[in-house]
């Protein structure tokens, strides 16, 4: 009469747990990491990892945020890597947000990038100006090398043209 399909249905459903509430007058400086929904509405010195996070008018971190869904109507100083991000007229940011999709209404304020998350994080990788740098140089050094060996192939190559004549190419044409 029951089957399995109905008995994992209602397993599911249990699991779901309502929001986690941290209310006006509460600070926290730790970090926070729930695989649930977080409503924000005091304060946060520290990283926020959550499946969702609304950030309340009055309601501020200081840290970085992962999460799936990310809603900021507050203040956040660091950066949101998320699935979907949406910054309310209301949203004060400081910090680089990692998105796949991005929607900020008119008035919010963000002083930092937008970068969709299939984006190669290069820059974070390399933080220190002397590394990026060197790291610069290195690739001009790579991709000038690259150049060399194309042009030295095309001068020793020949090719036909439409009249089945050889014509050699030249550094000129390069």
């Amino acid at each position: 009469m029951f089957s399995k399909a109905d008995k994992r249905k209602a397993q599911n459903n249990a699991v779901r747990a309502a929001p986690s509430l941290i209310s006006t007058d509460l600070e926290i400086a730790g970090n926070l990491n729930t695989p649930g929904e977080v409503q924000l509405d005091g304060k946060v010195e520290g990283d926020v990892i959550c499946g969702k996070l609304v950030i309340g008018e009055k309601a501020s971190i200081a840290g970085q945020i992962e999460a799936d869904e990310v809603v900021v109507r507050g203040r956040v100083a660091g950066r949101i890597k998320a699935k979907d991000v949406r910054l309310a007229k209301t949203a004060h940011v400081n910090g680089d947000i990692w998105h796949d999709s991005l929607a900020i209404e008119a008035g919010a304020f963000l002083d930092g990038h937008c970068k969709r998350n299939d984006a190669a994080p290069v820059a974070e990788a390399v933080s220190d100006p002397a590394s990026r740098r060197s790291s610069t140089a290195a690739a001009r050094v790579a991709t000038a090398s690259a150049r060399k060996t194309e042009v030295a192939a095309a001068r020793g190559a020949a090719t036909q043209d439409d009249g089945a004549e050889t014509v050699a190419k030249t550094a000129a044409r390069n």
